[in-house]
């Protein structure tokens, strides 16, 4: 791209000697001159600039071996650029920014490592929108150009790039960089620019997981500590963690789901008994409360409250109609 800036600027530069140091040498207007530089650079050979003095002559040899030099080096770097890789990666660039502008409600991966490509992959399996970030291009490599993932060169700490991946759009980030002071220098940059975000970050200690809690982040996960007590899980309660393995090997379709109960819902003030949300395939785990308390599981006479965060297990289908439920205004 640099070289493409630099081509019209030497032309310029060309034309701008030419046309000073013919003004310098037959006194004629700048307009005259510049026209005259024009067609002696573009080897038209319109008509002589007079008077054409030994030191005219001179100075038109040495104007047009530097410029010919000028033209000749601009076309060949720019048949260069075109036949580069330089110009195919700027214009995947560019459509791969203006697809990501068009994004909304998707999630944001800082880091393509490990667990960032099982992240993707994740929510590519449940047709969530999303966009990975990171500074190494080598991590993109064809494979990911193949399943046509939405992705970003550059350091996930910095606002230019988080704002090029929609990150006041976003629905969450998560952040898996190597480093704890990376992560935490992403949670610190998406708290600021989008104080709503749900931020989820890994972290390899507590100290760095109470460092990040305190920037912002909304749950932070230790990989070893998580996956040390779904280890114990699966040896205290080996059928349970069986049937989530092989329902999620066989693609059937449940979530569970955290929503919080708009001020304006048709749900507010009902029990949970009287709500319907049985009847709607959706299975109520919790229910936290504005200030704080958690009930698991909640009766049926806990009454709905604006605020409240409702834990549910069911299909997608059943989310979504949890969801279009609570958003059904009053009447």
């Amino acid at each position: 791209m640099r070289r493409l800036t630099q081509i019209p600027l030497l032309i310029a530069a060309v034309l701008l000697i030419g046309t000073i140091g013919l003004h310098l040498l037959t006194r004629q207007s700048l307009l005259d001159c510049f026209y005259q530089s024009v067609i002696l650079l573009t080897t038209v050979g319109c008509k002589e600039p007079a008077p054409l003095d030994d030191a005219t002559k001179l100075f038109i040899v040495g104007y047009l071996s530097c410029g010919i030099g000028v033209v000749t080096y601009g076309g060949v770097q720019f048949g260069q650029l075109l036949m580069n890789t330089d110009l195919q990666a700027l214009l995947e660039r560019r459509r791969m920014e203006k697809d990501i502008s068009r994004l909304a409600n998707h999630f944001i991966v800082c880091g393509l490592g490990r667990m960032g490509a099982t992240l993707c992959e994740y929510l590519e399996s449940r047709k969530q929108p999303f966009v990975v970030i990171d500074e190494n291009p080598a991590v993109f490599d064809e494979d990911i150009r193949f399943k046509h993932w939405k992705f970003l060169v550059g350091d996930a700490s910095q606002d230019e790039i988080l704002h090029l991946a929609g990150v006041s759009k976003a629905r969450g980030l998560t952040t898996v960089l190597p480093t704890d002071a990376d992560n935490l220098y992403v949670v610190l940059s998406a708290r600021l620019l989008c104080p709503t975000l749900q931020i989820v970050a890994r972290a390899s200690d507590d100290r760095a997981s109470q460092k990040m809690t305190q920037a912002g982040a909304t749950r932070v996960m230790n990989p070893l500590s998580s996956g040390a007590i779904r280890m114990a899980r699966f040896m205290l309660s080996p059928s349970i963690e069986n049937f989530v393995e092989v329902a999620e090997s066989e693609g059937v379709d449940w979530e569970i789901a955290d929503v919080q109960v708009p001020a304006e819902s048709a749900l507010v003030g009902l029990r949970l008994s009287e709500s319907g949300l049985r009847d709607s395939g959706i299975m109520l785990l919790g229910v936290r409360k504005v200030s704080g308390q958690k009930i698991f599981p909640p009766p049926g006479n806990l009454v709905i409250e604006p605020g409240d965060n409702l834990f549910a297990f069911g299909n997608s289908e059943g989310v979504a109609r949890l969801s279009a439920m609570l958003e059904k205004r009053t009447t």
